[in-house]
């Protein structure tokens, strides 16, 4: 129930946090926003050390940060480009395919044979988060940079997003079923792979962004970080050391169905298509958890 829980929870969080990263997308590079999230939930998860001790494996801590490496460091930066170039809807349709290519990943890399019915779960979960997203007057979308007609452009950076975090997830994963690590200090040297590759991308050079930004949006913006970044990745570790990674990625995968709640402040129009595929997805949902 715990993994359960903290997916949702997760889901609710990075929900939330992308509203207000989309908006800084506009006026910054992928690259800086996520490497300015990523040290400062670093630097409020430190100590998360305490617990590292020299009995702690150098083949699990490697693995994190090669899991940071992939599934934060260009998962998110790939992500973020994608909102700035195709807007959230575009996104988020790529991003469905996330739960079955973790459930595939499972199954094909750590064993986790799922059952019958998880499979019809997974995949119903998938359909109807398509559905949901492609219906309605969905968000805003003018400053995308894409048409519709450069298909090839539209899927490369969501696709790049959905590989590089369905990699870093399965990463953890593993790690989880090898040792005792808590999800508190895996997230913590994820978090730290994440920014010892985005640094030395960046040549060392730190654009600290937040001292161009009026005190409100720095608020907001600390906060997104906080439920984001630090609550969302460390619920995010928990699912993966509680649920088959195939699992945990459905649950994991709701938060277009949460951003209906977002609704009136993105101009979305909530159809009874829309709700009669939400009622779909959590029937889908049900499937999975029990």
């Amino acid at each position: 129930m715990i993994g359960i829980l903290s997916a949702f929870g997760a889901a609710t969080s990075w929900t939330y946090a992308c509203f207000i990263w989309r908006a800084q997308t506009q006026k910054y590079k992928s690259i800086d926003i996520n490497l300015t999230k990523n040290i400062i939930a670093f630097l409020i998860f430190i100590p998360a050390f305490i617990n590292l001790s020299s009995t702690t494996a150098l083949k699990n801590i490697s693995v994190l940060l090669i899991s940071g490496i992939i599934g934060i460091g260009l998962g998110d930066t790939f992500y973020l480009k994608s909102l700035q170039k195709i807007g959230t809807r575009k996104t988020l349709s790529i991003e469905t395919l996330s739960p079955l290519m973790a459930a595939l990943s499972g199954e094909f890399f750590i064993n986790e044979n799922l059952t019958t019915k998880s499979w019809v779960g997974i995949i119903i979960v998938t359909i109807s988060l398509f559905i949901i997203l492609r219906k309605g007057n969905d968000f805003k979308e003018e400053n995308s940079s894409f048409s519709e007609k450069n298909n090839i452009k539209i899927f490369v950076f969501p696709f790049l997003s959905v590989l590089c975090a369905v990699l870093g997830g399965l990463l953890s994963r593993m790690v989880f079923l090898q040792s005792n690590l808590s999800p508190f200090l895996t997230t913590e040297i994820r978090l730290l792979g994440a920014i010892i590759f985005l640094i030395s991308l960046k040549g060392f050079k730190i654009n600290f962004f937040l001292k161009n930004i009026e005190k409100k949006q720095q608020k907001r913006f600390l906060l997104s970080i906080l439920l984001g970044t630090n609550i969302g990745i460390l619920l995010q570790q928990v699912v993966f050391k509680t649920l088959p990674i195939g699992v945990g990625w459905a649950l994991l995968s709701t938060s277009p169905v949460i951003s209906l709640f977002f609704a009136k402040n993105e101009e979305r129009e909530i159809t009874k298509k829309i709700i009669f595929f939400t009622c779909f997805l959590f029937f889908g949902l049900t499937l999975i958890i029990l």
